[in-house]
């Protein structure tokens, strides 16, 4: 009985034994599904992470490119100012300055871009007194920057300027503002009554603009030594004839020159080419078919 106690005994403290084994190699188990776990998770995070940065830089270099994208605007449609001592025909400066169909050219540092002319008469009647004529031209040719915009609109700009100066003349007396109609995309008539030493002289300034140009044309008329003053309708009637000539021959310096020519084929250029590569890929794209069609 003593022996059978012995080896239940020793049965039971191998049962224990076995036991705590399996207690601790589970316990030993656990640690390291966690840490696998945790690493399986820190992965995860780190490629989710990545994937994040990696689509923030895409999107970031996606605004980048369109940012510095550098803005355009449309080509100036003139590229070149006539002589404005020839932009009048001898029949009109006859009738305006009798006295002096040359004219004077003034200084310009950049005759494409600005120029003017002027012209002096006086018509001397001896004790009858004399009548006096004084005639200017000025061109000013605005080209399309990037900064400063579109040529036309800083013509405009340019425009509206010139027409306020010309009605707040200092002394400037009945002054009247005329809008034109038929010269250039837009034309003002300013006319007003200057009195001076010499007499009373009667002053036109017309502005027009065509496209990306002003012209700009000062003519005043006055009767000296007891002379009869002109009349000043006849004279705004001169100048809004003269001006629309010198709209002509603005449009007719680009239209004859290869410059408007060559600025609309340089600005028809690119569309051009880019027509003709698409048309020459899409018959080579369209040939399989064709000789598909011909083994077929």
């Amino acid at each position: 009985m003593q022996r059978a106690a012995q080896q239940d005994d020793r049965a039971q403290r191998q049962m224990r034994g076995k036991r705590l084994s399996r207690v601790l190699l589970c316990a030993a188990a656990v640690p390291a599904v966690l840490i696998t776990a945790a690493c399986s998770s820190g992965s995860g995070d780190s490629k989710g992470k990545g994937t994040d940065s990696s689509a923030q830089q895409s999107a970031g270099g996606g605004t980048q490119s369109s940012a510095s994208a550098s803005p355009t605007v449309q080509a100036a449609a003139y590229q070149k100012l006539p002589d404005a001592c020839a932009v009048l025909s001898k029949k009109t400066l006859t009738g305006l300055v009798p006295k002096d169909t040359s004219g004077r050219k003034g200084g310009s540092d950049d005759p494409s871009s600005r120029g003017s002319c002027s012209w002096s008469s006086l018509d001397n009647n001896g004790v009858k007194g004399s009548q006096f004529r004084w005639l200017n031209v000025s061109l000013i040719r605005f080209d399309s920057d990037a900064t400063r915009g579109a040529g036309d609109t800083q013509a405009h700009t340019y425009f509206a300027q010139q027409v306020k100066d010309a009605e707040s003349v200092p002394g400037a007396k009945n002054t009247k503002e005329v809008p034109l109609s038929g010269t250039g995309a837009e034309a003002t008539a300013v006319r007003y009554d200057l009195k001076k030493k010499e007499g009373l002289f009667k002053q036109q300034t017309v502005v027009a603009r065509v496209e990306n140009v002003v012209v700009t044309l000062d003519y005043n008329g006055a009767g000296l030594a007891g002379e009869q003053t002109p009349d000043a309708d006849d004279l705004t009637k001169a100048a809004e004839n003269a001006i629309k000539e010198a709209v002509g021959a603005v449009r007719s310096a680009n239209d004859s020159s290869s410059s408007t020519g060559s600025g609309a084929k340089t600005s028809a250029s690119p569309s051009q080419s880019a027509s003709k590569s698409p048309s020459k890929s899409a018959s080579s794209s369209a040939s399989p078919s064709k000789s598909a069609t011909k083994k077929n």
